[in-house]
């Protein structure tokens, strides 16, 4: 099988990657800042033949973030609340009349309701409503003076609602459009994180979650362009800084984010590799806290990583070892989508390289039966998977 032949799938991408966890309680108490964005809801669209894949502005208008908030979801009116060309004009002003003090603050909040409207009617937006919005977002611009909440709200919730995934066709106004909006948000990411001294609202969160962004943007079909890569880099250092300070959540999502990007053609380079291995610790270290879909990203994550060159380290070794206790301990809490990746990764593992151990037996043993029950919920994809990881499993004793 080629080795962009299976892996975890877009939803097993959505309740870890977001700032507040789905019961709206933050995910870290001790935060100095107080995240106000609800959960990422990635689209549960059918899966790819490739599964690696796998306060506003002052107006009189009414406020889409409170709006969306306080009633209940009639979608054609919602996405009709989203593009009112007040919005932006509201926007626009208080840009311009706050000039290098403005912070980005209610760009941010508007960027969060299209995500929470996304979420709400639990998929991305689709070509008709892309199109609609970008044509509205013409002046949607972030500056240098954005401040490190609001552009990590932005491109997370504007990524996450699907506003820069590619469509085809596409209308060449739509993907100008696009191409400039993200291409002012990198730039100012970029100017933030190269900032001497270091910018103290840099936090962790906000970094694992660009990160997400920037892998699931390639992940979607946007070109690497060089921008990203710089963007990429740019956050490398910052993973490498924080990196007493992720908790599990973060942990895989960034593992399953720099695994995601090197599977898509990004180079091994030097702060990238040394950011996965600063990280590789940190899997033995909150073993006991990592939740089963974070669990399966993470295996999915090293089985990929190996598969793309990297080097099976102790600390690699170790982070699968301490994995498979706990697959087994939460056997019982896997869907069917984590039984296929986690069970497609065993297999890639043992086929690139890791011996048989009485660990992989048993965490092989305990799942093989979780195929059965959940046999009527695997879509065609995870069969396929499923089945190479059978074969590869037998051929390789």
């Amino acid at each position: 099988m080629d080795r962009n032949s299976a892996g975890i799938s877009s939803q097993y991408t959505r309740s870890d990657n977001c700032y507040n966890r789905p019961d709206g309680h933050p995910t870290s108490p001790s935060r100095r800042v107080q995240y106000r964005h609800g959960p990422v809801r990635q689209r549960d669209n059918s899966l790819r033949t490739t599964p690696g894949r796998n306060e506003f502005y002052h107006s009189c208008a009414a406020r889409p973030s409170q709006y969306l908030l306080r009633r209940s979801v009639n979608h054609a009116q919602d996405f009709n609340a989203l593009i009112k060309r007040e919005i932006m004009a509201g926007l626009v002003s208080k840009s311009n009349r706050s000039g290098h003090h403005y912070d980005g603050r209610d760009h941010g909040l508007y960027a969060s309701s299209i995500k929470k409207y996304t979420s709400a009617s639990k998929r991305s937006l689709n070509r008709a409503e892309q199109s609609q919005l970008i044509l509205l977002l013409q002046n949607f611009t972030a500056t240098p003076s954005w401040n490190w909440l609001s552009l990590t709200t932005t491109l997370h919730s504007l990524t996450s609602a699907g506003v820069f995934t590619p469509h085809k066709p596409m209308d060449e106004r739509v993907t100008r459009t696009q191409a400039a909006i993200l291409s002012t948000l990198l730039e100012a990411i970029i100017f933030k994180c190269n900032q001497k001294p270091q910018t103290r609202d840099i936090d962790p969160q906000g970094v694992a979650n660009l990160l997400w962004a920037m892998a699931k943007l390639v992940d979607n079909g946007q070109e690497r362009t060089p921008e990203l890569n710089k963007a990429v880099a740019a956050l490398m250092p910052h993973v490498n800084a924080q990196k007493d300070q992720f908790i599990p959540q973060h942990i895989a999502n960034l593992l399953w984010a720099m695994t995601k990007l090197v599977d898509n053609g990004q180079g091994w380079t030097p702060g990238l590799k040394e950011a996965v291995a600063v990280l590789l610790p940190h899997v033995n270290t909150h073993k006991a806290n990592f939740k089963p879909q974070g669990i399966a990203n993470l295996l999915w994550a090293m089985a990929k990583l190996a598969d793309n060159g990297q080097e099976r380290t102790p600390e690699f070794k170790a982070a699968v070892a301490v994995l498979l206790p706990h697959i087994n301990a939460k056997k019982d809490q896997f869907n069917a989508q984590g039984i296929a990746n986690l069970l497609w990764a065993m297999a890639k593992l043992v086929d690139i390289g890791p011996q048989w151990t009485p660990g992989f037996n048993e965490t092989v043993a305990v799942l093989l039966p979780h195929v059965n029950a959940q046999k009527a919920h695997f879509t065609p994809q995870e069969i396929a998977n499923l089945l190479w990881a059978m074969a590869k499993l037998v051929d390789n004793g």
